[in-house]
C-alpha cells in the first residue's frame, strides 16, 4: 500500500507513524500518510531556514517566473490532480477542478506582485531629506490547512508568501494530504529552489510543534472556529504573526420578489455542492414572508433532483462525505432536528449508491420550521443539510442573521436594489452575495469573515495577505553635499 511522505528540501521523507487515508466512495483504506512530530516540523524548519537566506534575496523577477511556471503546471496537470482530490476527498470531479482554478487564482494574482509591491517616494520632505518605504518578507512561515479543499486552501496562502520572498511549511489536512505533494512536485518542476517549500503531514503533535516553533515567524490557517481560537492563543503566546479563519453558518435570504426558480437553483448548488462541506455553503435559507411556501416546495423539488454518487462518475453533483465519522454525524442531526421539531421534508439518511454501499453517502435533507434554539441552527454541520427559517420582514432577517455569532458569508435574493442596499450595509457579515449564493471573493480582494468566522484581524489573500506575510520599512536620507555643514539640533526634528 502507498504510503505519502513528508516533503523537505526538495524530497520525501518516510516516517515510522502512520495513518489511513480512505476513499470515501468506497469506503476502503487506500493509501497511509505519515505521521510527523516537533523533530519533522524542525528538520523543514532548518531547511526552509537555510533557503531563505537565498530566497529572500532572490529578484523579484525570479520569484515571479516561478509563479508563471506554477501557474502553467497547475493548468497543464489539472485533470490528475483533480481525480488524486476527488479519491481522497470525495468531492466530483468537475468541483475539484474548480477549486484548482480558484487557487490558481492567487497564483495568477502572484504573478503580478511587480505593481503591487512598489513602494512609495517623498521628495524634499525637509530640506534635503526624502522618505521612501517598502516591505520585506517576515521568514519562514507555515500553513495549517482543513481537509475540504486540499489545493485551493494552501494556493490562498503559500504563492504570495513564497512570491514576496518568504519559505513556507505546510500541514495539510491528514485526511487527504497527497494533493500537497503533488503541487510541491510541481514547485520543483517550476524551478523553485530546494527548502522554499515543504510538507509535514501529521495530526495534532505536527500543529502544536509549528505553534510554538521559535523558529516560524506566522501562521496561516483555517479550520472550525474552536480550532481558530486555539491556533491563535497559542501562535501569538509564542510571538507569531497569525491568520485563523474559523467556521461558518452562512444565510441565504429570499424575498417574496425574488425570483424562487433562480434562487432555488443557486440555494441548492450552495447548500449540497461539496456535501455541504465548505464553509461558505448555503446552511440556512432564511424564507421571508409570502416566499415561504412556494420556496420550500421548489427546494423540495430540486433536493430530489440532486445526483448522488461517486465523484468519478460523469454525472454526478454531490459526492459522499469525507468520512464514517461525518457521515453518521450528519445523519444523527437530521434525527435531532426532527425530534425538537423540525419538519423534515426531505429525509436524506440510510442512503446507499449501487456498488458503493460502504461508501459515507448521505443525500441532500431539507429541513423546514427551524428556529434559531434548534441544534441544526446553531451547529455548523458541515453536510448537506439545509434549515428553512422563516421571517416576517427583511429587517427581522438581518437581526435574525446579526444575532448569529458566525459572520462568514451571506446572500439576499431579490429584484430590489434598495433591499439589496440595505441588507448589505446593516448585515454584520464580512462576504455578502447579492443573488450570488457563495460569495468568495477573487483573489485580488481578500477572504474573511466577521465575529467567530475569523479570529483576529488578519483576513487571507489578496492585499491583506501580503501585508500579512511582510513588514513595512521607511527610509529617510539625506546626502549633504561634501562641503555643506548641517547642525545637528536636540530637539525633535521637524520638518523645516
Amino acid at each position: 500500500m502507498n504510503t505519502i511522505p513528508h516533503w523537505i528540501s526538495g524530497s520525501p521523507v518516510a516516517g515510522t507513524d502512520t495513518a489511513p487515508v480512505f476513499n470515501p466512495a468506497t469506503g476502503q483504506e487506500q493509501a497511509r500518510v505519515v505521521l510527523g512530530g516537533a523533530a519533522d516540523v524542525d528538520a523543514a524548519v532548518t531547511a526552509a531556514a537555510k533557503a531563505f537566506e537565498t530566497w529572500s534575496e532572490s529578484s523579484l523577477t525570479q520569484r515571479t517566473q516561478v509563479m508563471f511556471n506554477l501557474r502553467q503546471l497547475l493548468v497543464e496537470h489539472e485533470e490528475e490532480l483533480g481525480r488524486i482530490i476527488s479519491a481522497e476527498h470525495g468531492k466530483t470531479v468537475d468541483d475539484a477542478r474548480g477549486e484548482i482554478t480558484r487557487g490558481r487564482e492567487v497564483v495568477e494574482y502572484a504573478c503580478g506582485l511587480g505593481d503591487i509591491l512598489k513602494g512609495s517616494f517623498s521628495d524634499q520632505v525637509s530640506r534635503g531629506v526624502d522618505v521612501h518605504n517598502f516591505r520585506q518578507p517576515l521568514g519562514v512561515v507555515a500553513g495549517i490547512t482543513p481537509f475540504n479543499f486540499p489545493a485551493m486552501v494552501p494556493l490562498w496562502m503559500h504563492p504570495i508568501a513564497i512570491a514576496t520572498g518568504n519559505t513556507f511549511i505546510l500541514k495539510p489536512s491528514e485526511r487527504d494530504p497527497s494533493a500537497a505533494n503533488f503541487i510541491a512536485d510541481l514547485y520543483q518542476q517550476a524551478g523553485l529552489p530546494d527548502g522554499v517549500f515543504n510538507v509535514v503531514h501529521g495530526g495534532k503533535d505536527a500543529v502544536d510543534a509549528i505553534l510554538t516553533h521559535p523558529g516560524i515567524q506566522a501562521v496561516s490557517f483555517v479550520g472550525s472556529t474552536p480550532i481558530a481560537k486555539y491556533v491563535h492563543e497559542q501562535a501569538t503566546s509564542h510571538g507569531k504573526r497569525v491568520q485563523a479563519l474559523g467556521g461558518a453558518k452562512n444565510h441565504a435570504v429570499v424575498l417574496p420578489d425574488a425570483d424562487l426558480e433562480f434562487a432555488a437553483n443557486h440555494i441548492t448548488a450552495g447548500a449540497y455542492g461539496s456535501a455541504g462541506e465548505r464553509c461558505m455553503a448555503v446552511s440556512v435559507a432564511v424564507a421571508v414572508g409570502d416566499a415561504a411556501d412556494a420556496l420550500v416546495e421548489v427546494l423540495e423539488r430540486k433536493a430530489h433532483e440532486v445526483k448522488v454518487g461517486p465523484g468519478d462518475q460523469p454525472g454526478t453533483e454531490m459526492g459522499p462525505l469525507v468520512t464514517k465519522a461525518a457521515q453518521e454525524r450528519v445523519e444523527n442531526a437530521v434525527g435531532t432536528a426532527a425530534a425538537q421539531g423540525a419538519t423534515v421534508v426531505v429525509d436524506g439518511r440510510g442512503l446507499k449508491i449501487d456498488g458503493h454501499e460502504e461508501g459515507f453517502f448521505t443525500g441532500p435533507s431539507l429541513l423546514d420550521h427551524v428556529t434559531t434554539e434548534m441544534a441544526a441552527y446553531k451547529e455548523e454541520l458541515f453536510g448537506p443539510v439545509l434549515a428553512i427559517v422563516r421571517a416576517d420582514s427583511l429587517d427581522q432577517a438581518i437581526d435574525l442573521i446579526n444575532a448569529n455569532p458566525y459572520g462568514n458569508g451571506t446572500a439576499l435574493f431579490t429584484a430590489s436594489g434598495e433591499a439589496a442596499r440595505r441588507f448589505q450595509r446593516r448585515i454584520k457579515v464580512g462576504m455578502i452575495g447579492i443573488n450570488v449564493p457563495v460569495p468568495v471573493p477573487m483573489s485580488y480582494y481578500s477572504f474573511g469573515g466577521w465575529k467567530d468566522s475569523l479570529i483576529g484581524d488578519n483576513p487571507i489573500h489578496g492585499p491583506e495577505g501580503i501585508r500579512f506575510y511582510t513588514r513595512p520599512k521607511v527610509v529617510t536620507t539625506r546626502w549633504p553635499q561634501p562641503t555643506q555643514q548641517i547642525n545637528a539640533g536636540f530637539n525633535f526634528p521637524t520638518s523645516s
